[in-house]
């Protein structure tokens, strides 16, 4: 913008001075054209737009949020829900709430939807803000290059939960991810289409919650579910899900309340 201004600015009171009434300005009562100004007048703006233009595309496209980070990215099934957010891997067999387990340095694909109304997802040290709604699926790519753990949330409000609604992402490195997930998976908790319906009742979590397995395809019957008439596919046979979000935000349980 100063490229434009600040000449503006300059040249004003030049021309003021320079053609004032008694002033050394050649006075030309018949001047219609120049191009040296048709040129200057034009091609400072045309040239900001080139410029400006060529450095929004290439940004957009290096932030790309589907963009790949690198081969074999570990596959994190993200589900927004009131007020915690479900997270399945769905190659380890293992899922958490308000817990991300992240191997560092390991590319990282998040495919996130909503269990209820429309949320926004967002690491701020790891990675951007992106939307995530009901019935809908959507794609982030990370990559956590330091151990350490790391705030997450929902940005867009969503009830009276909305204000306690974040998750740790805990990042490690690969042996201690590996380490991780066997551990997890000597829970005894098990998360099925019957533990889904109830967490997806309004309610707040003061702590993570491990699954040390999960039933198959429950990511694919959580966004299924907003769709009653979708043909479902064999993983997804015998489940009986809730159908679209439910909301109840007149009170604040704890998760499993």
């Amino acid at each position: 913008m100063l490229i434009v201004i600040v000449p503006m600015f300059v040249a004003l009171p030049i021309v003021l001075f320079r053609y004032r009434r008694g002033g050394k300005g050649t006075y030309r009562p018949n001047w219609e054209f120049s191009w040296g100004l048709e040129m200057l007048i034009w091609g400072i703006p045309v040239a900001l737009m080139v410029i400006l233009g060529t450095a929004l595309w290439k940004h957009t496209l290096k932030f790309d949020p589907y963009r790949a980070l690198g081969p074999e990215p570990l596959v994190v099934e993200v589900v927004a829900l009131d007020w915690k957010f479900l997270f399945l891997y769905p190659e380890q067999g293992v899922a958490t709430l308000d817990l991300l387990a992240l191997p560092e340095g390991r590319p990282v694909t998040l495919k996130l939807t909503s269990g209820t109304v429309m949320q926004s997802f967002m690491i701020p040290r790891l990675a951007g803000q992106i939307y995530a709604m009901g019935g809908m699926q959507t794609q982030l790519n990370l990559l956590a290059d330091a151990s350490g753990d790391f705030t997450g949330r929902n940005t867009q409000y969503n009830g009276l939960g909305f204000a306690t609604q974040s998750f740790t992402t805990r990042v490690m490195s690969q042996d201690a991810f590996n380490g991780w997930v066997e551990a997890t998976k000597t829970q005894g908790a098990a998360l099925d289409a019957a533990g889904y319906a109830k967490l997806l009742e309004p309610s707040v979590v003061d702590k993570p919650v491990l699954y040390g397995q999960f039933t198959p395809g429950l990511f694919g019957q959580v966004i299924a579910s907003f769709a009653p008439g979708m043909p479902k596919g064999p993983a997804h046979a015998g489940m009986a899900m809730p159908t679209g979000p439910q909301q109840k935000h007149d009170r604040m349980p704890e998760a499993g309340q």
